[in-house]
């Protein structure tokens, strides 16, 4: 899997997290669980946004 997909794969399930922490009948332990995950998820999509920004100016710089 390309981190392109990877990064696409982590936005997609943040989404879904998302939506079931909009669900009003979740509970409070569910959640909490569902927003770690979520976070979790954006933490590493935005590391692999990092990573390609590092890499777009290093190409630019050569």
């Amino acid at each position: 899997m390309s981190k392109t997909q990877d990064f696409e794969t982590k936005l997609e399930n943040a989404k879904k997290i998302l939506e079931t922490l909009m669900n009003p009948e979740i509970t409070l332990q569910n959640s909490v669980k569902a927003y770690e995950k979520g976070m979790s998820e954006l933490s590493q999509a935005q590391k692999i946004l990092e990573d390609a920004v590092i890499k777009i100016k290093e190409i630019k710089n050569n």
